[in-house]
């Protein structure tokens, strides 16, 4: 979003976009009901609504640990969880882990929905699954934890779980458009791919001032929110993204946890 919120870009994209801040499940909903024309949607949207086009180039994805993704077990693993309490912020995530589980873990553990509450969450099940700031501060937190109740947990990083396990990238996010959204403005698709690219490098081009504005925001060392926006996510759906969204749609499908999605349709 940097284009989109910073000088220059700010003024100049403010003639061809209007935006409005919102959840990733209410970006979806917003163009499914035609409230909105682009949102940035979770990957399990588009299983639900394929008429959906994807824009090419970016993507919200991890090739390795993702850190903001993570499963919270007993030191026995999750094929011993019976139970697994769910954050419900993301659909995609909680997606991602019953594919996990179905295919390699625990094919007959049930998916309770919880808030984001670690203690709350262990108190209910044998295992928990904390997704954005819950699982950073999680993560933060976990040596300071074991002092204080010396439990041992396992903080699984589903990026890296998933990639060990399938070979490809985890991909949570993308742009998506809806499909008559280009035949009602004079917007091309030429240009609507090369200003959302185009705000993608510059958020890549000034990494050290996206630290300094999330470190204002959120309780972590600056370092790790660097590592963070620099290392763990990748922001491009380049062609090894696309296999892994084609991966995760069709072990969805295959499990019964999303609607069987035909092809992948690219704007």
């Amino acid at each position: 979003m940097w284009d989109f919120e910073h000088e220059p870009g700010k003024s100049r994209l403010a003639d061809r976009y209007k935006i409005r801040y919102s959840t990733p499940s209410r970006c979806a909903e917003d163009i499914f009901t035609g409230f909105a024309d682009i949102g940035l949607v979770p990957a399990a949207a588009l299983a639900i609504d394929p008429s959906m086009l994807i824009i090419p180039g970016c993507a919200i994805a991890s090739k390795g640990r993702i850190r903001s993704i993570i499963l919270v077990t007993r030191p026995a693993g999750p094929e011993a969880a019976q139970t697994v309490a769910v954050d419900t912020s993301s659909l995609t995530s909680a997606a991602y882990t019953q594919i996990l589980f179905r295919k390699y873990w625990n094919a007959a553990a049930e998916f309770v929905p919880f808030d984001p509450n670690l203690e709350g969450m262990l108190r209910a099940a044998d295992a928990a699954l904390l997704i954005g700031d819950p699982a950073l501060l999680a993560l933060e937190d976990s040596h300071a934890r074991f002092e204080r109740t010396g439990e041992e947990l396992l903080y699984l990083d589903l990026g890296h779980e998933w990639l060990w396990r399938t070979g490809v990238p985890w991909v949570s996010a993308f742009w998506a458009i809806r499909g008559a959204a280009l035949e009602e403005t004079s917007v091309s698709r030429e240009q609507l791919v090369a200003d959302f690219v185009g705000s993608r490098n510059g958020g890549l081009s000034h990494i050290e001032e996206l630290v300094e504005e999330w470190s204002r925001r959120i309780a972590l060392p600056r370092l790790l929110i660097r590592t963070y926006l620099s290392e763990n996510i990748h922001y491009i759906l380049d062609e090894a993204c696309i296999e892994g969204l084609k991966t995760f749609y069709a072990y969805a499908a295959e499990l019964g946890v999303l609607p069987e999605l035909p092809r992948l349709c690219m704007l």
